[in-house]
C-alpha cells in the first residue's frame, strides 16, 4: 500500500500540471472568429442575397426566382444609367483631387511646422470638431450660406464685388463638391498625418544638406514615405463619395443624380432585382478601384512596419 501511495503521489502532480492548450493555429482561428462571424453575417451574406436577387425577374406584382441577365443588360446599356455613373465618377475624382491637395498640405503643416504637441492637438481637434455633429446638419448648413440671399452673396454685395447674387453657388454641382470637400477632407488628413508622423525629421535634414530643394525633398522623400496614408485617405474619400445619397439630393436641387439615389428610386418603386443589380455593379466597381490602389501601395505591409 505504501509503495502504491507513493507512486500515486508522484504521478498526481504530473497529471494535474498537464492542461489542454489549443494549438497556435486553433488560437488564431479563435481570435479571428468573432470578426469573421460579423463580416459573414453583415457583409458576405447580404452581398450573396443581392447577387441572387439581381438575376430574378419582376413585374408590378412581385419578384420571381429566375436566372436572367436582363437586369444587367438594361443597366449597362441605358444612357440615363451611364450618365448617372459618369456623374458619380466626376464628383468622386474632383473631390478626391481637392481633398488630397488640402489634406496633404494641412497634415504636412501640422506634423512638420507645428512644434508644440499641444498646439498640434488643438489644431487637429479644430479640424475634427465638425465631425461631432451629424453629416446631415453639416450639409444643410451650407444652404443658408450659399443661397441666393445667403451669407456669402450678401458679403460679396456688401463689399461691392458683385451687383447681382451668384446663382451657381447653390443647387448646382459646385454646391455638391463644396459640401463633399467639407465633409470628407478630414478623412484624408488623418491617414496622411499618421504616415507623415512616422518620418524621421533627420531624413529631411539630410536631403537638404545633400543639396535637394524643397520640391525634390517633397517628391523624393516625403511623398514616397507617406504613400500609405495617401492610399488609405483616397480609399476612404472615394468610397464615401460613391456611396453617398443625401448630399447630391440636397445640394444639387435635383439637377444631379448619384448611383445610390438611383438605387433609392428603384427600391421605392419596388424594383428590387434592378436595384440589386445596380448594387452589385457599384460594389464591383468600388472593389476594383480599391484593389487598384492596393496594388500600387501594399497597405497591409506598410501598416505592420
Amino acid at each position: 500500500m505504501s509503495s502504491t501511495a507513493e507512486a500515486t503521489a508522484r504521478i498526481a502532480p504530473r497529471s494535474r500540471g498537464r492542461r489542454w492548450r489549443p494549438s497556435p493555429r486553433a488560437t488564431s482561428w479563435l481570435q479571428v472568429s468573432p470578426l469573421a462571424i460579423i463580416l459573414v453575417t453583415f457583409f458576405a451574406l447580404p452581398t450573396v442575397i443581392f447577387l441572387v436577387v439581381s438575376f430574378y425577374d419582376y413585374d408590378r406584382v412581385g419578384i420571381y426566382p429566375d436566372f436572367l441577365l436582363d437586369n444587367y443588360k438594361e443597366l449597362l446599356t441605358t444612357p440615363a444609367t451611364l450618365r448617372v455613373y459618369l456623374s458619380s465618377l466626376k464628383f468622386a475624382f474632383i473631390v478626391w483631387g481637392i481633398t488630397l491637395f488640402l489634406g496633404f498640405n494641412i497634415a504636412y503643416f501640422l506634423v512638420f511646422h507645428v512644434r508644440s504637441r499641444a498646439v498640434r492637438t488643438m489644431l487637429f481637434l479644430a479640424c475634427a470638431i465638425p465631425f461631432w455633429t451629424s453629416g446631415i446638419i453639416r450639409t444643410i448648413a451650407w444652404i443658408p450660406f450659399l443661397g441666393r440671399n445667403g451669407v456669402f452673396n450678401q458679403m460679396l454685395q456688401g463689399v461691392k464685388l458683385i451687383d447681382q447674387p451668384l446663382e451657381f453657388l447653390l443647387f448646382s454641382p459646385f454646391a455638391v463638391c463644396v459640401t463633399y470637400i467639407h465633409l470628407f477632407t478630414l478623412l484624408m488628413i488623418g491617414p496622411i498625418a499618421n504616415s507623415l508622423a512616422k518620418i524621421d525629421p533627420a531624413l529631411l535634414e539630410a536631403a537638404r544638406d545633400a543639396g535637394a530643394s524643397r520640391w525634390r525633398t517633397m517628391v523624393d522623400v516625403v511623398i514616397p514615405l507617406s504613400k500609405t496614408g495617401i492610399a488609405l485617405g483616397s480609399i476612404l474619400v472615394f468610397t464615401q463619395v460613391m456611396g453617398d445619397f443625401f448630399v447630391v439630393k440636397a445640394m444639387s436641387g435635383g439637377q444631379s443624380a448619384s448611383i445610390v439615389s438611383q438605387l433609392a428610386t428603384e427600391i421605392q418603386a419596388m424594383q428590387y432585382p434592378p436595384a440589386a443589380a445596380s448594387a452589385m455593379i457599384l460594389v464591383l466597381f468600388v472593389a476594383v478601384m480599391v484593389g487598384g490602389m492596393m496594388r500600387v501601395v501594399d497597405v497591409r505591409k506598410e501598416l505592420v512596419r
